[in-house]
């Protein structure tokens, strides 16, 4: 896929002019006047894509309560965009597949990876749930053309959204996870979590297709919360609720029995996954030829009415 863009240094440039941030809108942990009051707390990681880290542009600062700074991947300071999801925003990040036809790992994404563990999210190590909210806007072909087989029109089955890695990743599975992925052969926008680390995971489709949750060219507010304790999960675009269904029989989270409250794994995620898998960077997967903006990873579920107060604080 082919983005048309300025230069990499003009563009840094006119977003270091544009984006800059007033005293006023000066980044404060707890995600600042964009985020609904009562998330604040409980707001682990959040990630505008305007807050460069100082003297490399290439890295992006967390605004939440963690610190957990992330890198964006092969295309540094040229992801940026001016293209604000909602009125309180100014730029975005663009992620995309660059080499379709050639096996690599030059896709734009973004995240962060250790293999001992990320103990800035310490707070999702044995936590009760977890919750994971931003804007989207698919701006090219998904998914994108498989670049790890050989067969020349073999494309991906998912489109990697955002996610937090579990205590064992090795860059792909996850903890919790936003993600468009192939369910009994059509692509689904889906809720997918792991309690356990090496365990089943448990996915909450959306209903219908992909494409009408998230239509071509249009920003979209999508959320995902996961219980557990309870094994509730569910999906929210624009600040409702999605209709869908769990897609896996039984108790993949094991939470029958003792000990109670039931928990995650305890221990710290290996890091963060944007726009595709692997964000150490050492394979290309399930790239997403789309754009993403306010990025939110919050330490429990969040109730239905907090998801809509987001959505309304951001556009209102």
């Amino acid at each position: 896929m082919i983005v048309r863009r300025a230069p990499a240094a003009l563009l840094t440039l006119l977003l270091g002019a544009t984006l800059a941030a007033t005293p006023a809108q000066a980044a404060t942990r707890g995600g600042g006047p964009d985020v609904a009051p009562g998330l604040r707390h409980d707001l682990i990681a959040h990630y505008d894509f305007e807050h460069p880290v100082r003297g490399d542009a290439a890295g992006e600062r967390d605004l939440g309560r963690s610190g957990t700074d992330i890198r964006l991947v092969n295309g540094g300071a040229a992801m940026r965009v001016r293209d604000g999801a909602h009125r309180g925003s100014r730029g975005s990040i663009q992620l995309e597949q660059v080499a379709p036809e050639t096996a690599g790992n030059d896709d734009w994404k973004a995240g962060l990876f250790a293999e001992t563990g990320v103990p800035s999210l310490h707070a999702f190590n044995g936590t009760r749930g977890a919750s994971v909210m931003g804007w989207f806007k698919m701006t090219g072909t998904n998914p994108s053309l498989n670049s790890n087989t050989a067969a020349p029109d073999d494309r991906y089955n998912a489109i990697g959204l955002a996610g937090l890695l579990s205590g064992d990743s090795q860059g792909h599975d996850v903890r919790a996870l936003l993600e468009v992925i192939d369910v009994k052969g059509e692509l689904r926008v889906v809720a997918l979590g792991r309690r356990v680390d090496g365990g089943r995971s448990q996915t909450f489709a959306a209903d219908g297709p992909w494409q009408q949750v998230l239509p071509q060219n249009t920003w979209v507010f999508l959320a995902a919360t996961f219980d557990y304790d309870t094994g509730a999960m569910a999906l929210y675009k624009d600040g409702k609720a999605l209709p869908g269904a769990y897609t896996v029989a039984g108790d993949p989270w094991d939470l029958e029995g003792a000990p109670e409250p039931d928990r995650a794994t305890a221990t710290d995620p290996r890091g963060i996954k944007i726009g595709g898998s692997y964000p150490q960077n050492t394979r290309e997967g399930n790239p997403c030829n789309c754009r993403i903006d306010s990025l939110m990873f919050l330490d429990r579920p969040v109730t239905p009415k907090e998801v809509r107060q987001q959505y309304q604080r951001a556009t209102r």
